[in-house]
Protein backbone atom coordinates (compact mmCIF):
# COMPACT_ATOMS: atom_id res chain seq x y z
CA UNK A 1 0.00 0.00 0.00
CA UNK A 2 1.39 3.45 -0.90
CA UNK A 3 0.52 7.25 0.56
CA UNK A 4 0.65 10.18 -1.05
CA UNK A 5 3.78 12.61 -0.64
CA UNK A 6 3.60 15.75 1.26
CA UNK A 7 5.32 17.75 -1.25
CA UNK A 8 4.61 16.45 -5.01
CA UNK A 9 1.06 14.80 -3.96
CA UNK A 10 2.11 11.77 -6.23
CA UNK A 11 0.30 8.78 -4.34
CA UNK A 12 3.97 6.29 -4.36
CA UNK A 13 4.22 2.86 -3.19
CA UNK A 14 6.34 2.48 -0.01
CA UNK A 15 9.56 1.79 -1.61
CA UNK A 16 9.85 4.97 -3.12
CA UNK A 17 10.34 6.30 0.39
CA UNK A 18 13.30 6.01 2.67
CA UNK A 19 12.55 4.56 6.17
CA UNK A 20 13.23 7.55 7.99
CA UNK A 21 10.64 9.49 5.59
CA UNK A 22 8.08 6.55 6.25
CA UNK A 23 8.32 6.76 9.41
CA UNK A 24 6.61 10.18 9.65
CA UNK A 25 2.82 10.50 9.75
CA UNK A 26 0.93 10.48 6.52
CA UNK A 27 1.27 14.05 4.80
CA UNK A 28 4.33 14.98 6.39
CA UNK A 29 6.33 12.22 4.78
CA UNK A 30 7.77 12.92 1.67
CA UNK A 31 9.22 10.73 -1.37
CA UNK A 32 12.57 10.39 -2.11
CA UNK A 33 13.13 12.32 -5.30
CA UNK A 34 11.48 14.98 -3.22
CA UNK A 35 13.63 14.62 -0.32
CA UNK A 36 16.97 15.24 -2.70
CA UNK A 37 15.15 18.08 -3.99
CA UNK A 38 14.22 16.18 -7.70
CA UNK A 39 11.74 17.58 -10.25
CA UNK A 40 8.45 16.48 -11.36
CA UNK A 41 8.66 15.54 -14.74
CA UNK A 42 5.39 13.88 -16.21
CA UNK A 43 4.61 14.74 -20.00
CA UNK A 44 0.99 16.09 -21.15
CA UNK A 45 -0.52 12.42 -23.27
CA UNK A 46 0.91 12.77 -26.90
CA UNK A 47 -1.03 12.84 -29.81
CA UNK A 48 0.00 10.14 -31.37
CA UNK A 49 0.40 6.53 -31.05
CA UNK A 50 3.39 4.23 -30.75
CA UNK A 51 1.64 1.25 -32.11
CA UNK A 52 2.40 -0.73 -35.09
CA UNK A 53 -0.51 -2.83 -36.11
CA UNK A 54 -1.20 -5.80 -38.24
CA UNK A 55 -3.37 -4.24 -40.27
CA UNK A 56 -4.59 -6.82 -42.05
CA UNK A 57 -6.76 -9.85 -41.56
CA UNK A 58 -5.13 -13.04 -43.13
CA UNK A 59 -1.92 -14.47 -43.76
CA UNK A 60 -0.36 -17.71 -44.69
CA UNK A 61 2.64 -20.11 -43.06
CA UNK A 62 4.43 -22.83 -45.13
CA UNK A 63 4.30 -26.17 -42.74
CA UNK A 64 7.74 -26.76 -42.46
CA UNK A 65 7.84 -22.78 -40.74
CA UNK A 66 5.48 -23.99 -38.30
CA UNK A 67 7.14 -27.45 -38.02
CA UNK A 68 10.58 -26.06 -37.46
CA UNK A 69 9.59 -22.59 -35.81
CA UNK A 70 12.89 -19.90 -36.35
CA UNK A 71 12.41 -18.57 -32.89
CA UNK A 72 10.94 -19.76 -29.27
CA UNK A 73 10.76 -17.88 -26.24
CA UNK A 74 10.35 -19.72 -22.83
CA UNK A 75 6.74 -21.00 -23.67
CA UNK A 76 5.78 -20.24 -27.07
CA UNK A 77 6.88 -21.09 -30.66
CA UNK A 78 7.46 -18.39 -33.21
CA UNK A 79 7.03 -18.64 -37.12
CA UNK A 80 7.66 -16.64 -39.84
CA UNK A 81 4.98 -16.05 -42.48
CA UNK A 82 3.22 -13.50 -44.76
CA UNK A 83 0.62 -11.21 -44.73
CA UNK A 84 -2.00 -12.43 -47.74
CA UNK A 85 -5.26 -9.91 -46.55
CA UNK A 86 -5.08 -5.93 -46.07
CA UNK A 87 -2.89 -3.15 -46.40
CA UNK A 88 0.18 -5.62 -45.33
CA UNK A 89 -0.93 -7.59 -48.39
CA UNK A 90 2.48 -9.48 -49.33
CA UNK A 91 4.62 -8.09 -45.87
CA UNK A 92 5.88 -10.72 -43.45
CA UNK A 93 4.85 -11.15 -40.46
CA UNK A 94 5.04 -13.77 -37.28
CA UNK A 95 2.90 -16.19 -35.30
CA UNK A 96 3.18 -16.82 -31.85
CA UNK A 97 1.88 -20.10 -30.48
CA UNK A 98 2.20 -21.81 -26.65
CA UNK A 99 4.60 -25.04 -26.16
CA UNK A 100 1.58 -26.25 -23.74
CA UNK A 101 -1.45 -25.83 -26.22
CA UNK A 102 -4.38 -23.96 -25.86
CA UNK A 103 -4.58 -25.08 -21.85
CA UNK A 104 -3.10 -21.90 -20.21
CA UNK A 105 -3.57 -19.52 -23.42
CA UNK A 106 -6.35 -17.90 -22.73
CA UNK A 107 -4.76 -16.49 -19.99
CA UNK A 108 -1.37 -15.57 -21.23
CA UNK A 109 -3.38 -14.05 -24.54
CA UNK A 110 -5.09 -11.37 -22.13
CA UNK A 111 -1.83 -10.57 -20.52
CA UNK A 112 0.19 -10.03 -23.70
CA UNK A 113 -2.09 -7.43 -24.97
CA UNK A 114 -2.99 -5.69 -21.46
CA UNK A 115 1.38 -5.45 -21.29
CA UNK A 116 1.15 -4.48 -24.40
CA UNK A 117 -1.56 -1.36 -24.19
CA UNK A 118 0.28 -0.55 -20.79
CA UNK A 119 3.87 -0.07 -22.63
CA UNK A 120 1.94 1.98 -25.78
CA UNK A 121 1.01 4.37 -22.96
CA UNK A 122 4.37 4.61 -21.57
CA UNK A 123 6.18 4.54 -24.97
CA UNK A 124 4.11 7.38 -25.95
CA UNK A 125 5.05 9.99 -22.85
CA UNK A 126 8.50 8.73 -23.83
CA UNK A 127 8.50 9.59 -27.66
CA UNK A 128 6.63 13.09 -26.51
CA UNK A 129 9.59 13.90 -24.27
CA UNK A 130 11.87 13.93 -27.57
CA UNK A 131 14.68 12.24 -25.13
CA UNK A 132 15.84 10.38 -28.87
CA UNK A 133 15.69 11.46 -32.60
CA UNK A 134 13.83 8.02 -33.70
CA UNK A 135 10.07 7.05 -32.76
CA UNK A 136 9.75 4.17 -30.63
CA UNK A 137 7.01 1.67 -31.38
CA UNK A 138 5.57 -1.27 -29.94
CA UNK A 139 4.18 -4.45 -31.63
CA UNK A 140 0.47 -4.77 -30.80
CA UNK A 141 -0.43 -8.50 -30.80
CA UNK A 142 -3.33 -9.60 -32.03
CA UNK A 143 -5.20 -13.11 -31.49
CA UNK A 144 -6.21 -14.93 -34.52
CA UNK A 145 -7.11 -18.76 -35.52
CA UNK A 146 -5.82 -21.26 -37.54
CA UNK A 147 -8.15 -21.77 -40.23
CA UNK A 148 -10.23 -25.34 -41.95
CA UNK A 149 -7.15 -27.64 -43.80
CA UNK A 150 -4.72 -26.46 -41.36
CA UNK A 151 -2.94 -28.26 -38.87
CA UNK A 152 -3.69 -25.68 -36.41
CA UNK A 153 -7.25 -25.63 -37.25
CA UNK A 154 -9.04 -23.58 -34.16
CA UNK A 155 -5.35 -23.12 -32.87
CA UNK A 156 -5.46 -19.06 -31.02
CA UNK A 157 -2.36 -17.42 -31.36
CA UNK A 158 -1.10 -14.24 -31.57
CA UNK A 159 -0.02 -12.82 -34.59
CA UNK A 160 1.97 -9.15 -35.38
CA UNK A 161 4.23 -7.68 -37.89
CA UNK A 162 8.01 -9.65 -38.36
CA UNK A 163 10.76 -7.16 -37.04
CA UNK A 164 14.02 -7.76 -38.64
CA UNK A 165 17.53 -7.44 -36.59
CA UNK A 166 16.31 -8.29 -33.41
CA UNK A 167 18.01 -7.86 -30.79
CA UNK A 168 17.43 -7.80 -26.84
CA UNK A 169 18.17 -4.55 -24.82
CA UNK A 170 17.29 -5.90 -21.04
CA UNK A 171 15.08 -8.02 -19.53
CA UNK A 172 12.58 -8.39 -16.18
CA UNK A 173 15.61 -9.43 -13.68
CA UNK A 174 17.69 -6.37 -14.60
CA UNK A 175 20.11 -8.02 -16.75
CA UNK A 176 21.33 -5.47 -19.84
CA UNK A 177 23.07 -4.99 -22.54
CA UNK A 178 24.37 -1.54 -22.94
CA UNK A 179 27.33 -2.02 -25.24
CA UNK A 180 25.34 -0.10 -27.49
CA UNK A 181 23.65 3.60 -27.59
CA UNK A 182 20.34 1.74 -28.21
CA UNK A 183 20.66 -0.45 -25.42
CA UNK A 184 21.15 2.53 -23.16
CA UNK A 185 18.64 4.75 -24.74
CA UNK A 186 16.17 0.98 -23.60
CA UNK A 187 17.44 1.09 -20.26
CA UNK A 188 16.96 5.03 -19.44
CA UNK A 189 13.03 3.81 -21.07
CA UNK A 190 12.51 1.80 -18.53
CA UNK A 191 13.69 4.07 -15.95
CA UNK A 192 11.54 6.64 -16.99
CA UNK A 193 8.54 4.44 -17.09
CA UNK A 194 9.08 4.04 -13.36
CA UNK A 195 8.80 7.72 -13.05
CA UNK A 196 5.73 8.50 -15.24
CA UNK A 197 3.91 5.86 -13.67
CA UNK A 198 4.31 7.11 -10.23
CA UNK A 199 6.32 4.13 -9.24
CA UNK A 200 3.72 1.66 -9.85
CA UNK A 201 5.20 0.36 -13.00
CA UNK A 202 8.34 -1.26 -15.23
CA UNK A 203 8.44 -1.63 -19.08
CA UNK A 204 11.27 -3.89 -19.68
CA UNK A 205 12.35 -7.05 -21.11
CA UNK A 206 12.51 -4.83 -24.22
CA UNK A 207 13.67 -6.23 -27.54
CA UNK A 208 13.01 -5.46 -31.29
CA UNK A 209 14.60 -3.95 -34.09
CA UNK A 210 16.49 -1.04 -34.93
CA UNK A 211 15.17 0.83 -38.75
CA UNK A 212 16.41 4.03 -40.25
CA UNK A 213 13.45 6.06 -38.57
CA UNK A 214 12.20 4.15 -35.91
CA UNK A 215 12.95 0.75 -32.99
CA UNK A 216 10.14 -1.32 -32.85
CA UNK A 217 9.74 -3.89 -29.93
CA UNK A 218 7.62 -6.62 -29.03
CA UNK A 219 6.48 -8.88 -26.66
CA UNK A 220 7.06 -6.14 -23.16
CA UNK A 221 7.11 -6.94 -19.75
CA UNK A 222 5.38 -4.88 -17.14
CA UNK A 223 6.49 -5.06 -13.74
CA UNK A 224 3.78 -4.15 -11.15
CA UNK A 225 3.43 -3.02 -7.51
CA UNK A 226 -0.08 -5.29 -7.89
CA UNK A 227 1.53 -8.09 -9.89
CA UNK A 228 -1.52 -8.15 -12.34
CA UNK A 229 0.23 -9.01 -15.65
CA UNK A 230 1.05 -12.44 -15.39
CA UNK A 231 4.14 -15.18 -14.60
CA UNK A 232 6.30 -12.13 -16.18
CA UNK A 233 5.25 -9.66 -13.80
CA UNK A 234 7.65 -9.92 -10.96
CA UNK A 235 5.80 -7.86 -8.86
CA UNK A 236 7.50 -5.38 -6.12
CA UNK A 237 10.14 -7.51 -5.54
CA UNK A 238 10.90 -7.79 -9.71
CA UNK A 239 10.81 -3.87 -9.28
CA UNK A 240 13.88 -3.48 -6.39
CA UNK A 241 15.57 -6.18 -7.56
CA UNK A 242 15.67 -4.45 -11.35
CA UNK A 243 16.91 -1.11 -9.64
CA UNK A 244 19.39 -3.02 -8.10
CA UNK A 245 21.14 -3.44 -11.10
CA UNK A 246 20.12 -0.08 -12.90
CA UNK A 247 23.01 2.49 -13.14
CA UNK A 248 21.86 5.78 -15.18
CA UNK A 249 23.47 6.49 -18.21
CA UNK A 250 22.88 9.73 -20.46
CA UNK A 251 19.21 9.39 -21.40
CA UNK A 252 18.39 9.31 -18.00
CA UNK A 253 16.80 12.44 -16.76
CA UNK A 254 18.52 13.15 -13.73
CA UNK A 255 15.57 14.06 -11.58
CA UNK A 256 13.84 10.87 -12.33
CA UNK A 257 13.00 8.86 -9.39
CA UNK A 258 13.47 5.59 -7.97
CA UNK A 259 12.86 3.17 -5.33
CA UNK A 260 14.59 4.22 -2.19
CA UNK A 261 15.85 1.13 -1.52
CA UNK A 262 16.58 -1.25 -4.80
CA UNK A 263 17.39 -4.72 -3.61
CA UNK A 264 18.71 -7.52 -5.80
CA UNK A 265 15.92 -10.43 -5.33
CA UNK A 266 16.99 -12.34 -8.63
CA UNK A 267 19.87 -13.26 -10.42
CA UNK A 268 20.35 -11.46 -13.31
CA UNK A 269 19.42 -13.58 -16.89
CA UNK A 270 19.60 -12.88 -20.43
CA UNK A 271 15.90 -14.20 -20.60
CA UNK A 272 12.67 -13.61 -19.32
CA UNK A 273 12.12 -14.99 -15.44
CA UNK A 274 8.51 -16.35 -14.99
CA UNK A 275 7.23 -17.35 -11.77
CA UNK A 276 5.90 -20.64 -12.64
CA UNK A 277 6.23 -22.76 -15.36
CA UNK A 278 4.14 -25.85 -16.95
CA UNK A 279 5.43 -28.95 -18.48
CA UNK A 280 5.06 -28.86 -21.86
CA UNK A 281 2.39 -32.13 -22.88
CA UNK A 282 5.12 -33.81 -25.76
CA UNK A 283 1.90 -34.05 -28.44
CA UNK A 284 1.38 -30.77 -28.42
CA UNK A 285 4.94 -29.44 -28.14
CA UNK A 286 5.02 -29.18 -32.39
CA UNK A 287 2.40 -29.36 -34.73
CA UNK A 288 2.61 -32.11 -37.18
CA UNK A 289 3.11 -30.43 -40.31
CA UNK A 290 3.46 -31.37 -44.85
CA UNK A 291 4.92 -29.17 -47.15
CA UNK A 292 1.67 -27.19 -47.91
CA UNK A 293 0.36 -23.55 -47.14
CA UNK A 294 -1.47 -23.20 -43.67
CA UNK A 295 -3.70 -20.02 -43.64
CA UNK A 296 -4.24 -18.20 -40.27
CA UNK A 297 -7.23 -15.42 -39.41
CA UNK A 298 -8.07 -12.53 -36.93
CA UNK A 299 -11.59 -14.08 -37.47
Amino acid sequence: MGRVCASCSRELPRTSYTGNQWSKPVGVSRCAACVHGHQIDIPVAPSNSAGRHNNASRAVFEDDALEYPFAEGAFRWVAKGTYTHGEREGQACVCKWFKSGSVFSKDYFTLDIKAAAKALEIVDLFNNMGIVTKTVKINVPAVWTGLEGSKLKGVKMIVEPFIQNYEKFNSNTGWVDESTTWGMVMQALSHFSYHVTRGNFVLCDLQGGIYQKEVVLSDPVILSQTEEFGVTDLGPKGIRSFFSQHECNPYCRDHSHKPANPRQFYEPQEGSLMRMRRTVPTSLARPAASSRLREISEY
